[in-house]
């Protein structure tokens, strides 16, 4: 018999990461059941009530009532308590007629669907919601967040600009627009404790690192000061990502002060740039965005008129202020983007 020692550690090393991939596959569709088990029980709770009411006349009474028995019933289980009870009807009341939604509150778990529930009354933007919290596998705190960060109006309903009707395929354009933002929220720092500058620097990095994954799906860092050399000169590109969605380089530049209008022009030099030395044959055309502060809408209009590569204009904002003894230590919107274009590994004056 062959030991353990005999055989090739590359083999076992692969069986072993084979066992653990299946384990922890079957602990997700696990749990992932167990969720749709209760949900589907859920659902069929508030029809029973609702029909119930409706059928026999049952005043609002029986809800307290059910709620005793089935805690008196089953003492060790939670979700029994009238207040979840009337939720669970009102569950099924807002949701039977709408097959779409529906079948997405099934993938999620009961406290997701709360909050959706609670915090969320157009159903489209409830649909945006459930589709976000599934695909992106949101715990109920980013949930809440993006809910507040107003995530699907500005994603969905905000106007936004760029120019991709005018530089891209319709088919192209209209996905360009579906992973762009009209405007990307920073929920702090995550500073809480007086820290040293540096460590403060490396937070804001990793914080805008973070937000430019919300542009949509499907998207890869590929890093920051992305370097290009031509004619013995390196031009570098703030952030560089790439989309599989739509197949193509997404630039972006980040700017802490007002948009104005030479950045799109600088934007243009660098998808040219992308275009003839970086992006494959068969990928499409490479896309930029400009990421500011804030923006005139009418010099944004202006600036994009004539540019002849896919450029959009988005804006960014913090949403919580830093702790009090930390107020001293921000620097000015100069400083910040000097902080930030050092820690990128950029060295050069605005």
């Amino acid at each position: 018999m062959t030991t353990i020692s005999e055989t090739s550690d590359h083999t076992y090393v692969h069986f072993l990461n084979n066992v653990k991939s299946k384990y922890i596959d079957t602990r997700i569709r696990s749990v992932q059941t167990v969720n749709r088990n209760l949900i589907d029980f859920y659902w069929w709770l508030g029809e029973q009530i609702a029909e119930k009411q409706e059928q026999l006349l049952w005043g609002d009474g029986v809800i307290e009532r059910l709620s005793k028995d089935l805690m008196k019933s089953f003492p060790d289980r939670a979700g029994f308590s009238a207040q979840n009870l009337w939720k669970v009807r009102r569950f099924y009341n807002e949701y039977k007629e709408l097959p779409i939604l529906s079948q997405l509150v099934i993938e999620l778990p009961w406290s997701h669907n709360l909050l959706i529930m609670s915090k969320v009354s157009d159903p489209k933007a409830r649909e945006y919601y459930l589709k976000l919290t599934r695909d992106k596998v949101l715990s109920r705190d980013m949930l809440a967040l993006q809910i507040k960060n107003q995530a699907y109006e500005h994603h969905i309903l905000a106007i936004k600009q760029h120019n991709f009707q005018k530089t891209l395929s319709s088919d192209l354009a209209n996905r360009a627009d579906q992973i762009m933002k009209d405007i990307y929220t920073f929920d702090s720092l995550g500073i809480t404790q007086p820290t040293v500058e540096m460590e403060m620097e490396l937070k804001m990095v990793e914080k805008i690192k973070q937000v430019m994954m919300e542009m949509g799906y499907g998207f890869t860092f590929i890093g920051n000061q992305y370097r290009i050399r031509q004619n013995n000169k390196d031009y570098c590109i703030d952030l560089l990502f790439y989309n599989r969605r739509l197949q193509a380089l997404i630039a972006l530049e980040i700017k802490t002060g007002a948009f104005k209008p030479e950045y799109a022009g600088k934007m243009n030099f660098y998808l040219n740039l992308l275009d003839d030395y970086v992006k494959e044959p068969h990928e499409n055309q490479s896309i930029g965005i400009i990421l500011c502060s804030e923006r005139d809408h009418f010099e944004v209009e202006y600036a994009l008129r004539d540019i002849h590569k896919p450029v959009g204009v988005s804006e960014f904002k913090l949403t919580k202020v830093l702790p009090k003894e930390l107020t001293d230590m921000l620097p000015d919107p100069k400083e910040l983007e000097l902080h930030i274009r050092r820690e990128l590994g950029e060295n050069y004056n605005f």
